[in-house]
């Protein structure tokens, strides 16, 4: 009898024992399965850029390249939907409509026209903008300051960069009495950016002399447009220009000509100087925006549009000797960081 009791209370014990590991192990499982869900989530965010050009593509991938630091990778756990509108008007709005009606969690327009066409299409999703000179006055977002509904992003212009280089070219170029800019006046970005760059040169009597383009094809010849009426020439963070840039520094090269441009990557290519940033590190702080979204759960109506902060002048030694320009001491000192701005 009592070797009996004694095994019933061993069963008894090794089921409660077993009873509590299972359990243990099933709340484990539980949590696994929870942890599990959470990194095994997966994500579709779609893209509209105006033109695939240096400054609009290092903007994707710093986009990009913060989801993945966020633990957000394509190939993983992100489907990444591209479209590039060609710089066609028909292929915008086509684009912006399917983004609409797809299934993607997110979506971000690169440049002005891309941005306004989603803005006016998406409305069910959190649409994010990059590479956009004037959000407000574009009708992206009625104020920069949480700007509520489902759109937020990063403008790409510091109207200080603008008149910073201005006044460089009136300070460091004595001789300049016009300045020249060809511009694709269908692109609000520039004709904004040009007006404050007439107006800065205005204090200087120096005039901004336009030759307007329709497409990226006219570039050249609106360049060539310039020779003998200017003594310099500038361009904005025109998309249609940009994508043809090529023509503008062959033009301003065979001619002698400083050519100043808004953006750091038109320098890199041929362009002699910019005040301007790294668009890779614009396209990241929007993506730190997505990841905010996505992963901890913020709402773009209370996130405030950003505007560049590290500016800086940005030099191309070799586009200046192209150029004739003799770079002085007193030239190089506008430059803060020397070693990474000044390119040899």
């Amino acid at each position: 009898m009592k070797k009996r009791f004694w095994i019933g209370i061993a069963l008894a014990s090794i089921m409660v024992i077993t009873a509590a590991c299972g359990s243990g192990s099933e709340k484990s499982g539980s949590n696994s399965g929870k942890s599990s869900s959470n990194s095994g989530k997966s994500y579709t965010i779609s893209i509209s850029q105006i033109v695939e050009h240096p400054s609009l593509d290092a903007t994707r991938q710093g986009f990009i390249a913060a989801l993945k630091d966020a633990g957000i990778e394509e190939g993983k756990n992100l489907t990444i939907d591209f479209n590039n509108a060609q710089g066609d008007a028909t292929n915008i709005k086509t684009i912006s409509q399917k983004i609409a009606s797809n299934k993607s969690d997110l979506a971000l327009g690169i440049a002005t026209p891309t941005a306004q066409s989603l803005v006016d299409d998406v409305t069910d999703k959190p649409v994010l903008f990059a590479a956009v000179t004037d959000p407000v006055a574009a009708g992206i977002v009625p104020q920069l300051k949480a700007p509520g509904g489902n759109v937020t992003g990063a403008s790409d212009t510091n109207p200080a960069a603008i008149t910073q280089t201005m006044d460089f070219i009136a300070s460091q170029f004595k001789d300049v009495k016009n300045v020249g800019i060809v511009i694709n006046e269908g692109e609000q970005n520039a004709v904004v950016m040009s007006k404050i760059a007439e107006e800065a040169l205005a204090k200087y009597d120096i005039k901004l002399i336009k030759a307007s383009v329709a497409n990226s094809s006219d570039v050249k010849q609106a360049a060539e447009s310039l020779v003998g009426r200017v003594d310099a020439i500038y361009i904005t963070l025109d998309n249609m220009v940009v994508s043809g840039v090529d023509a503008i520094i062959e033009v301003a090269n065979k001619n002698k000509i400083p050519f100043f441009s808004a953006d750091r990557d038109t320098v890199e290519k041929g362009a002699f100087a910019a005040v301007g940033f790294k668009y890779f590190d614009h396209g990241y702080e929007v993506g730190q925006m997505a990841v905010d979204i996505l992963k901890n759960g913020k709402k773009p109506a209370d996130m405030d549009v950003t505007v560049p902060q590290k500016l800086d002048f940005i030099f191309n030694m070799k586009a200046a000797a192209e150029q004739g320009i003799t770079v002085t001491d007193e030239m190089k000192a506008f430059v803060k960081d020397k070693e990474n701005n000044i390119i040899e």
